[in-house]
């Protein structure tokens, strides 16, 4: 212990000997990190969660050459409770797509509305395209032609027209690289010009991404300053001194501009994830409240400054320096990890809390030297270990001292119910679910999965080896059961194949009549249908489901959610269906925004919980080094493994889905279970070494250290407890999340290690 001390108290010695060149150097360091700030990049595309590299997005930047597929699609839906088919929403329609084509960043060509999409006829004996709605409707007859067209067709049914005809849907491909939020704001303003009785919805991935991305930074900069303040105001109240409570907050913005100044110098651009960095930056920050807490008692005892601020971090110094390799540790393991988000949120994150540690050993002891002696004279004098907060946690340590087999029973059966909850965790994201019920965004989506197909775009890509076998009646016939199986799916709302385009061309060159609404049965009359279609119809019509060597095509599949588990059920339906009906010699590939989706969310989910569970392991063995102990590693290890259950335990019962927030939460439950453990057995260690009788010295542990735990806890919790009036649910999450964490884990520490040290201090302190 002495030579911790003495290592610990060289930087602190420079510090209280130098405190304003210390603090001027700080300051001028942090200003080099602060002019990399206009560099900022934003990215808040999911896809870049993955590698260029990675399998899948290979694929699906295949998948969108071969048929010539738009990254991003935005839906606007048009609905009218009395039906949309009337003159007057007609014309309105006519006039948004019209505003529509004029807008930058849209890709003009592949608009599609009633007045855009091409239909298939018959005329003059011939096949022709042409677009549904050349001109509004004026009388009965052309109003019910017009129906005929939309609901006869199964190309129109439940894409561009609801089946009680309430809604339409203008879909709007934007060009690679296009904001949506902008476009969306654009669209916005067309549609305030529209009055009348019809209601709009806009919905869609690049809607509710990009709007994220801007809602996510509104955020982050109007409740991450408000829970500062609430801490500051905390920090006063609890030491009555402004400029510790004002030297806290500095060290978190300080780490803060550190860490994110040194990712976008390095060229790494802000994601969702690494949004969040300054927040857990604060949480961390806040351990360094011990060195408060045992700065004023140690001052009342000695009543000299300068040995007053030493002897703190020689005592504090130690399980200081370790929770912050552990918290470091837990961070940086992401880096480990093959999502390139993921390791540049762990990387920084671990920067910044050995950025904090420094700081604790050099920025406050620096602003302590500074404070006059006679002001903290008298504020001193309030910390006490029989009155406040000392008093009732030396009543809650004596409660577990003379109940500890309790206590241990209760953890016991608390345990048990916390893994039936784990078991009952689903892993899945939904982006859409990132925002709020009542939500612009997630009523329109809403309305557009109950209405019409849905929002979500899935591809089912079907090959084979052999030229034109997507023109093979009997490749065709299973494509289509194939689509009719996948309509059972419960997420499904539609499926679309070339086999709907032949269907059709069949139909209307007999007479338009239902019952030739098949697939002919001579291949060379499919193709003789396609040709015709595609020197008839905008080629991209044919390019979208079919390629021209006619050995590809692609089923676009609707589903009704955004949650992966929707894309999970198409995929097993597949997996059933191909298994049952083995395919005449085609195989089938998933792609499309739904299934990256899919892919990104078991990724990068599967990522956090494989580097987490390595994390938990490398903590283990700090906590043994740290102690020079495995008895003392694992008992310390105890509240921070209880700790995490408990709370996912409870993730699992009322019904949480297992996301990308409550992953990135993992590592924060880790860092800080396992600083309260290090503090209060390293605090337990330096007692006994004074008291050798174990109970006093939990007792004294329970109540002194045990303040300086409590008081990280309340004071990070009330802090964001403001974030659950956040308008976005990740954020909301983290709020809830941090309460729960700081307020549990703070109290289980102290309750679970007093009863387990009085049980098992035997074997605990036999020596060797």
């Amino acid at each position: 212990m002495k030579k911790e001390g003495t290592e610990v108290s060289r930087l602190t010695e420079l510090s209280v000997r130098y405190p304003k060149a210390v603090i001027l150097l700080t300051f001028l360091i942090t200003i080099g990190f602060a002019i990399q700030f206009p560099k900022v990049r934003i990215d808040t595309d999911p896809k870049n969660m993955l590698p260029a590299t990675s399998d899948v997005r290979v694929y699906n930047d295949q998948v969108e050459g071969w048929f010539g597929l738009h990254k991003d699609m935005m839906v606007l839906g048009i609905a009218n409770e009395k039906g949309v088919l009337n003159q007057t929403t007609l014309e309105r329609i006519a006039r948004i797509t019209e505003e529509i084509l004029k807008l930058k960043g849209v890709v003009l060509r592949d608009v599609a509305s009633f007045t855009t999409v091409d239909n298939v006829v018959v005329e003059g004996g011939a096949l022709a395209v042409h677009p549904l709605m050349t001109q509004v409707p004026k009388t009965p007859e052309e109003m019910e032609a017009l129906r005929s067209s939309l609901f006869e067709n199964p190309l129109f049914l439940d894409r561009f027209i609801s089946r009680d005809g309430t809604t339409t849907a203008i879909y709007i491909p934007l060009e690679e690289g296009a904001n949506g939020k902008e476009i969306a704001d654009r669209i916005q303003e067309i549609l305030k010009r529209e009055k009348g009785e019809e209601q709009y919805s806009l919905a869609g991935d690049p809607v509710a991404r990009d709007t994220f991305g801007a809602e996510m930074f509104i955020q982050m900069g109007l409740f991450a300053p408000i829970a500062g303040m609430i801490m500051f105001i905390a920090l006063f109240l609890m030491f009555r001194n402004l400029a510790l409570a004002a030297t806290m907050m500095v060290v978190a913005m300080l780490s803060t501009v550190w860490s994110m100044g040194a990712l976008i110098g390095l060229g790494y651009p802000v994601h969702i994830m690494s949004s969040m960095i300054p927040v857990f930056l604060m949480a961390i920050a806040t351990d360094s409240i011990h060195i408060f807490n045992e700065f004023y008692f140690r001052f009342k005892e000695v009543g000299e400054k300068r040995a007053a601020i030493l002897d703190t971090i020689r005592v504090v110094g130690p399980p200081v320096r370790y929770t912050a390799l552990a918290t470091a540790i837990g961070f940086g393991v992401l880096a480990l990890g093959g999502i390139i988000p993921v390791r540049v949120f762990g990387l920084f994150v671990a920067f910044g809390t050995l950025v904090i540690r420094l700081m604790s050993f050099s920025v406050l002891p620096a602003v302590m030297m500074l404070l006059k002696e006679e002001r903290l004279m008298k504020l001193v004098g309030r910390e006490d270990l029989e009155r406040g907060a000392s008093r009732w946690l030396g009543m809650i340590g004596k409660i577990s001292l003379e109940r500890s087999k309790t206590v241990v029973a209760i953890g016991l059966v608390l345990l048990t119910l916390a893994l039936v909850g784990i078991t009952k965790i689903r892993i899945n994201n939904n982006m859409v679910n990132w925002f709020k019920r009542g939500s612009e965004i997630r009523q329109a989506d809403a309305v557009m999965n109950q209405k019409l197909g849905g929002t979500s775009l899935a591809y089912l890509v079907a090959s084979s080896e052999e030229e034109d076998a997507m023109k093979r009646p009997a490749v065709l016939r299973y494509l289509e059961a194939l689509q009719r199986d996948l309509e059972k799916a419960s997420f499904v709302g539609k499926t679309t194949s070339v086999v709907d385009v032949v269907k059709r061309i069949n139909r209307v060159l007999h007479d338009d009549d239902p019952r030739f609404e098949t697939i002919p049965d001579a291949q060379d009359v499919i193709g003789q249908y396609l040709f015709l279609f595609a020197s008839s119809a905008k080629p991209r019509d044919l390019d979208t489901l079919v390629d021209y060597p006619f050995q590809k095509a692609n089923i676009w599949v609707q589903l009704k959610t955004w949650d992966a588990v929707g894309m999970r059920e198409v995929l097993d339906r597949i997996r059933v269906y191909t298994a049952a009906h083995p395919p005449p010699g085609v195989t089938f590939k998933p792609a499309g925004i739904a299934y990256f989706n899919l892919v990104w969310n078991d990724e990068v989910l599967r990522d956090m919980v494989r580097m987490f569970i390595i994390a938990l392991i490398l903590v283990f063995l700090v906590l043994a080094a740290s102690f020079r102990s495995l008895r003392w590693g694992a008992i310390s290890f105890i509240p921070l493994l209880f700790t995490i259950l408990l709370i996912y335990g409870v993730v699992g019962f009322i019904g949480k889905d297992f996301d990308m927030p409550i992953s990135v939460l993992s590592t924060l439950s880790l860092g800080m279970a396992v600083d309260f453990a290090i503090h209060f057995i390293r605090r337990f260690h330096q007692r006994l070494a004074v008291d050798s009788d174990v109970k006093e010295a939990l007792l004294w542990t329970a109540a002194r250290p045990g303040k300086g735990i409590m008081r990280n806890a309340v004071l990070f919790a009330i802090a964001f407890s403001v974030m659950v009036f956040a308008s976005l649910t990740p954020y909301i999450v983290v709020g809830l999340f941090i309460v729960s964490l700081m307020l549990v884990s703070a109290l289980l520490t102290i309750i679970s290690l007093t009863a387990l040290i009085n049980l098992f201090h035997p074997f605990l302190l036999k020596k060797g």
